[in-house]
């Protein structure tokens, strides 16, 4: 279909197959479907090794981790778009007999989804060819206008997607690294992206994100900080709710303040006592807030950690108040990606 060879192919990014007539448009739809972890479908204009333009449709699709819901694979399915024998685009039943399957895997089955780069894409692994077929029909297609894929080509490519995703989970369960086509949300597992959770990642004082939709208001992100503060583990800590900290001494009018707060979805700073995992005690300047979604709704609180008898603190010159109010900006930007990506599906078949 593209006339490369294997070798040509492996190891390579996708805007190998870009050319000067490719709508960037469409292809931020793909980068901002990467960084969002979700489906896309997009007409595509790529280019052949020979510098031949051809219009296709593009159809990609993530495959995440079953344990954890991180993202492992990204799947591409490329279905060359066939022009009817009226030049209008979309192909009939005597013209639509292609198909082109790229699956972009990484062979060891370790996360082939590294740090986004600086162009916005995500660095894909190894190509796997899945017997892609050419038809010469669709080879005198012309660029000067775009072209949209009809149903049956639409239905071919989710059926392509839909086989390769269960040849993959068929795999998985054999090698015992299951993977399966929809993010995990089981407890004890974070709901967030993983370029989301990149992005918290970054930031180097202790919090935790907690899910005001879900009973109980279950930890669904903690940052090292907080593992290191508290001596918990991240399997220890995710799906819990944050009264594990409370010990013999806390004081109760202080967690009724903090409950308060959450009621009146206000922010709100007390100073706790708190128990680390060992036993030891530790004075807990907290500060939560609320983070709207979109819709101007709150989807989380944000709890922030301060061990007041921490010498580390201060050396900066920021007092207490300054060190929460930074750290909740953080998250709040940090999250925008997620609140604009919920957003845009509620609009959208993906």
């Amino acid at each position: 279909m593209c006339g490369y060879s294997r070798d040509e192919v492996i190891g390579q990014n996708g805007r190998i197959f870009q050319g000067p007539r490719t709508n960037r448009r469409s292809v931020m739809e793909i980068r901002d479907a990467i960084r969002e972890e979700r489906t896309v479908e997009v007409n595509l204009l790529n280019y052949r090794k020979d510098g031949t333009p051809f219009w296709m449709l593009f159809h990609m699709s993530p495959i995440f981790n079953k344990e954890d819901g991180s993202v492992t694979h990204f799947i591409a399915v490329q279905i060359p778009i066939a022009r009817s024998r009226r030049g209008l685009c979309g192909g009939n039943k005597s013209t639509s007999r292609t198909n082109g399957v790229n699956l972009w895997e990484d062979m060891a089955f370790s996360s082939c989804r590294r740090e986004v780069c600086s162009e916005g894409i995500v660095e894909l692994g190894h190509v796997v060819e899945f017997n892609p077929i050419f038809d010469s029909h669709t080879s005198g297609i012309e660029v000067e206008e775009p072209c949209e894929a009809n149903e049956v080509e639409k239905r071919r490519a989710t059926s392509a997607i839909n086989s390769i995703i269960s040849v993959l989970t068929h795999y998985s369960e054999l090698t015992g690294r299951l993977v399966c086509g929809k993010k995990c949300s089981c407890y004890g597992t974070s709901p967030l992206g993983s370029s989301i959770t990149i992005s918290l990642g970054r930031i180097k004082q202790s919090f935790v994100l907690t899910d005001v939709n879900t009973p109980d208001m279950p930890i669904v992100y903690a940052s090292n900080a907080f593992f290191k503060l508290t001596g918990y583990s991240k399997n220890e800590v995710l799906g819990r709710n944050c009264r594990f900290l409370s010990g013999a001494d806390t004081d109760t009018s202080t967690i009724h303040l903090i409950k308060e707060s959450v009621r009146t979805e206000k922010p709100c700073t007390v100073r706790i006592l708190n128990y680390r995992k060992d036993g030891s005690s530790f004075w807990n300047l907290l500060h939560i807030s609320p983070i709207r979604n979109a819709s101007g709704k709150i989807a989380y609180f944000v709890g922030v950690q301060m061990d007041k008898s921490s010498r580390s603190h201060g050396r900066d010159g920021l007092s207490f108040e300054m060190r929460h109010k930074s750290t909740v900006g953080a998250v709040r930007v940090a999250l925008r990606t997620l609140s604009m990506a919920a957003a845009s599906c509620s609009s959208s078949t993906y």
